[in-house]
């Protein structure tokens, strides 16, 4: 049941991320070298990331829980 109520948080953190990107990137845009851009394109950013990490983070949970010893499961 965990489960479904980590997915239902997982909706408004996408928001709250592009969001988050769209400040960081707005208040270092011209030390790192790119264009300042709008909430849209935050969002397409965020989606990106999310899509190309989370199969990444769900194969190392995996692999980690796997190896865990029983007991030391939480």
């Amino acid at each position: 049941m965990s489960s479904f109520f980590r997915l239902l948080a997982a909706g408004p953190m996408f928001f709250v991320s592009a969001w988050l990107l769209m400040l960081i990137i707005g208040a270092a845009h011209t030390d790192i070298g790119v264009r300042a851009f709008g909430y849209g394109t935050a969002m397409v950013v965020t989606i990106a990331l999310w899509l190309a990490l989370a199969p990444a983070i769900g194969a190392v949970a995996r692999t980690s829980w796997k190896s865990c010893p029983p007991r030391e499961r939480v």
